[in-house]
């Protein structure tokens, strides 16, 4: 007799495996697509979501209405995966540093780390004060009954830097390079402490019902090459050797994504994680044959990367770069009939970065009708 799990118990069977299919390399029916950012501006009911809220901050700490803002883009769209609805900087912000949002601004923290005490103030904080993140990935859990899995995700422990040295967004990133070259003893601290919070929040997300992970390093592009793999990659890698690999005898597939990091395509590929992510101006083809591994052996998935201004294009050119994208990747892998969990080199669609706040939302919808067709398609090609 099988005993199922009190989390078990509370959420619905997946309707839709073929987005965590394809995070371990299985065969799909269709290549999966999902989008960065698809809970966002671009979409009316998201911008009236928000104003009943009053705040972004008000609208991320608020279970209902961060549940009802990840489902919007589903109800629209048949994408292959919801994504937890919230903020890369919660883990600071948790920390003490003071995140809000101005209207028509990015993030901003009341407090910025600059020095050695500021620094020795840092420590992982408490979990409970990100309660409202993992109440609202339960709720969203249970709202989504089983349509599609549910992607949780952090900022990777560069990136939460980035934010927290220069107190907000940066065009030169110079405060937080002057720590990397000045004070590299305090930006390893600091690094250290973002690292383990990280891991300890992404635990916490796959406990409350996550069924994927992902580290969002939108900032390791900017480093040298040097810098790149002591203060970025080195911190993604001691978050991924924390984090649980099931949960209720589930896989939970692990992802990473680093803005301007096609450069060090190879060294990402020694990450312990299932997935890459690529922004768009990597190849596909070339990381395919680096990184995608071969039949029946291991490799990682890849996930990208349409350039995310091909959104303001007309429908036909919209599909054709659609077709672009999925022809260089190449062939999708086919399992044999008796033994349908074969991995091989496998493809989920996604952009190369964030989706514009200015994008037509009918477009969105031109997108992913041309990842299923055309995909379907080319699996039908290579039989």
């Amino acid at each position: 007799m099988i005993v199922k799990t009190a989390a078990q118990e509370m959420f619905a069977p997946l309707k839709n495996q073929s987005f965590l299919r394809a995070c371990m390399r299985q065969a799909t029916e269709h290549t999966p697509v999902w989008l960065m950012r698809q809970a966002g501006r671009y979409l009316p009911e998201y911008r009236a979501t928000r104003a009943k809220a009053g705040s972004f901050m008000g609208l991320a700490t608020n279970v209902d209405y961060a549940t009802e803002v990840t489902l919007q883009p589903l109800e629209r769209y048949p994408l292959d995966a919801a994504i937890l609805f919230s903020d890369i900087l919660t883990v600071p912000d948790a920390m003490g540093l003071g995140l809000s949002f101005a209207i028509g601004e990015g993030p901003r923290f009341a407090h910025s780390v600059r020095d050695e005490a500021a620094v020795a103030r840092l420590a992982v904080p408490d979990m409970d004060k990100l309660r409202y993140v993992f109440d609202a990935v339960a709720s969203i859990r249970r709202a989504l009954n089983g349509r599609v899995p549910l992607i949780g995700f952090s900022g990777s422990p560069w990136t939460l830097a980035c934010y927290m040295v220069e107190g907000a967004g940066s065009d030169d990133y110079r405060q937080v390079k002057t720590m990397l070259y000045a004070r590299p003893d305090l930006m390893h601290r600091i690094l250290t402490i973002n690292a383990d919070a990280v891991a300890a929040y992404l635990n916490a997300q796959i406990d409350a019902g996550a069924q994927a992970v992902m580290i969002f390093d939108s900032w390791g592009g900017v480093l040298a090459d040097g810098a790149f793999q002591a203060f970025s990659l080195a911190y993604t890698a001691r978050v991924l050797g924390q984090l649980k690999r099931t949960h209720d005898g589930a896989v939970i597939p692990r992802i990473v994504f680093t803005k301007g990091g096609g450069l060090w395509l190879k060294e990402m590929g020694q990450l312990d994680c299932d997935v890459l992510g690529l922004d768009w101006t990597v190849n596909l083809a070339h990381a395919r044959a680096l990184l995608g591994g071969r039949v029946g052996g291991a490799g990682k998935a890849l996930q990208g990367n349409i350039d995310p201004n091909v959104l303001f294009a007309n429908p036909e050119q919209i599909g054709a770069e659609v077709g672009r994208v999925l022809q260089t990747f190449g062939a999708p892998h086919r399992a044999p009939v008796d033994d349908p969990d074969q991995t091989g080199p496998t493809h989920i669609f996604n952009l190369g970065h964030g989706i514009s706040q200015h994008t037509p939302a009918e477009n969105v919808a031109v997108l992913v009708e041309a990842v299923h067709s055309i995909s379907r398609n080319l699996r039908r090609d290579t039989q």
